[in-house]
Formats: structure tokens, sequence, C-alpha cells
């Protein structure tokens, strides 16, 4: 059963699956998939304001400048979805909204000045008390653009990159022309969306169930196979850690894949055992734990780089890829030597930066 609710009392998020291609035809309307922290927002009675992560977590205190422009919009209680991100000359920064996560206050205080966040609302679930989710999306839609005119909020532009810069909240574009859908997936512009996201006008919000529909940007490219972590139950491969390398033969650590049936995982460990030896030693290595991975077993085993597999990707970002990659298929005929960053068209980042976004 999906988790309908979160933080105690308020609606778990309507959640998409993924799709190779947008769906098309009468009901169907498009927004832009933002790529940052999907956030509830809870406005009480009282005027105080309370942001949720996707799974619950607070994630008011790491984004005061979000918080107080909230607080300052004016009364009346209401619960919305939205996405927080971090939008700078044009393009939206993952890297940089991550350094927000930070357990200091004064640290994170210092950042809210340094790295302002942009908060983009894309439905309205609550309003003055009453219960919105049974409403089409359509009539949520209205009622959310009227909300944001009485607070002040004006609707993100169509032209992305053109976005006011932050501290700012901002209701999502949407349309129902596929051609301008198109022209957002295909990001010419460069804002740097996740892709989009296809809604039916007259569904009802389904808290915790994947109603909608995204597409992603999604590349194929080979890579090297630098080591692996163990699974849970350590009988068999987590994940398989990818690398490319660079002009100077240098392999550096790029992401992972996990994309593998049990029987694969258990059959991987065997194989893979018997390549344990050095990789990544001089380039970007995996790391251990960090703010972000608190929680997960980040061990990981170095194997000689002697296997090539190829994988589809959505994006890369500083030199790595922005979410895991889904194994395709093994490359017996590439040499791991020639599988290096120019099969992407871009130069290897420089390390120390890409690092210090961990």
């Amino acid at each position: 059963m999906p988790k309908r609710t979160i933080a105690g009392d308020l609606p778990a998020p309507m959640l998409a699956k993924l799709q190779p291609e947008m769906p098309t035809g009468e009901g169907w309307t498009y927004e832009p998939k933002w790529d940052g922290f999907r956030t509830i927002v809870a406005v009480a009675d009282d005027g105080s304001v309370r942001l949720a992560s996707r799974d619950g977590r607070p994630l008011g205190r790491y984004f005061p400048e979000i918080v107080g422009a909230v607080e300052a919009a004016g009364e009346g209680s209401f619960v919305a979805d939205g996405e927080i991100v971090r939008v700078a000359d044009g393009s939206m920064e993952f890297d940089e909204l991550q350094l927000r996560l930070h357990p200091a206050e004064s640290r994170v205080n210092k950042l809210a000045g340094e790295i302002p966040v942009t908060l983009v609302l894309f439905d309205l679930l609550r309003e003055g008390g009453g219960d919105l989710a049974g409403l089409s999306l359509a009539e949520r839609r209205e009622r959310l653009t009227a909300l944001a005119g009485e607070l002040g909020w004006a609707e993100a532009p169509g032209d992305l990159p053109s976005m006011p810069p932050p501290p700012v909240v901002l209701v999502a574009p949407w349309t129902g022309d596929i051609a301008v859908a198109q022209a957002w997936f295909d990001d010419e512009d460069g804002l740097g969306q996740d892709g989009v996201l296809a809604k039916r006008g007259n569904q009802p919000y389904l808290a915790g169930e994947r109603g909608w529909v995204k597409v992603k940007h999604r590349r194929t490219l080979d890579a090297v196979i630098g080591g692996y972590r163990l699974s849970k139950s350590r009988d068999g491969v987590g994940a398989l850690l990818l690398g490319l390398y660079d002009d100077a033969g240098t392999l550096h650590y790029v992401g992972h894949t996990s994309s593998f049936k049990a029987a694969e995982r258990r059959e991987m460990l065997t194989e893979l055992r018997k390549l344990e030896g050095p990789s990544f030693e001089t380039g970007r290595t995996p790391g251990g734990p960090s703010r972000w991975t608190a929680g997960r077993d980040l061990e990981w085993v170095a194997i000689e780089p002697v296997l090539v597999a190829e994988v589809t990707i959505d994006r890369m970002q500083y030199g790595r890829f922005r979410h895991a990659a889904t194994f395709v298929r093994w490359r017996d005929d590439r040499e791991p030597t020639s599988v290096r960053f120019e099969q992407l068209g871009v130069e290897p980042p420089t390390w120390p930066d890409a690092d210090a976004a961990q």
C-alpha cells in the first residue's frame, strides 16, 4: 500500500512513473520536471510554516529564506506541493542545493545569503482547512493561481532560464501544447530541468501513488567497472562502481548502477571477487560517508579495471552521474582504457570543486 501521509498529518506527495515518451492526446498537460528537493509546504492558522521532504523530513531549518518568504506573504492556512531548486545564472545547480543541508545553524544562515533558493509550487492540496485532493488537477491549479495572486507570487516564466533571481516563491508553468512540452524537454535554453511531467487535467491528487508520468533525459555510454558495494544481505553485489578515463589515463569514479536481480547479484559477486585489485587510486574515488549519505553503508571494494558495461544515464553534473545509471549490457569488445570522458563531448572537471559539493 502506498504511504498516504508524511510527518504525521501531511499528505504524501503524489508520484510519477517513468515512461520513455511523453503521452499525447486529449486531457494531457505538461510541466517541467524540476531538479531539486520535493517539498510539501504547510501553513497553519497561526501563520507558522513547515517544509517537509518527500519522506517527511523537516526542511525548514535549512531554508530560512523560503520560510520567511512564505510567512511574509500573508495570512491563511494551506498545504501545497512543490520543489525547492537552486537557480543561478540561468541554470539549475543541484550540487549547490545540496550544500544547503548543513547541520550548523550559523552555516545555514550564511548559506541562505550566499546560495539562496527558489520554491516552485505546482499543486494545492488544502486551503483554509478544506481538503482539495478530490478536485481535478485543473481546479487545483486554478485555486493555486488565485492563492498565489493574493500572496503576491508570480508564475514562473515559460522561458525557464529567465526565472527571477532567488529567493522567491513561484507557481510552476504548465501547458497543454505538446510542442511547448517538447521544447522544455529538449532544454535548448539550458536551464537543466530533469525532463517533463505529464498529468491529466481531470485527475484528483493521489497521495503516495504513481499517477503521473515522468519522461527523463536518457543517454547511453560505456563505463569501466572499478569496484563494487555489497548488498544489504552481503551475499551479493549491491552496486557496481563506474569510472571513465581522462586523457592522461587516470580512472575517475563517475557513478554507480544497481539494476540487477537477486540471482545476478550473487553470481556477479563470485566473479568480481576474483578481480579484486587497484582501480580508483589517483583519480576521483567513490568516497565514504557524508552528511548526504547518513545511515547508508558506503564501504566499497576495488577491482581491476578490466570490465566495461554499457549503461544509460540522465545527466552528467560536475563530472559524475546525477542519478544512478541503468545497466544495459556488458561490452566485452571494448578496451577499458579507451572508455573516456570524450564520448560525452565534455572535458573532465577539476576534482577539488566536484568533491567539495559532496
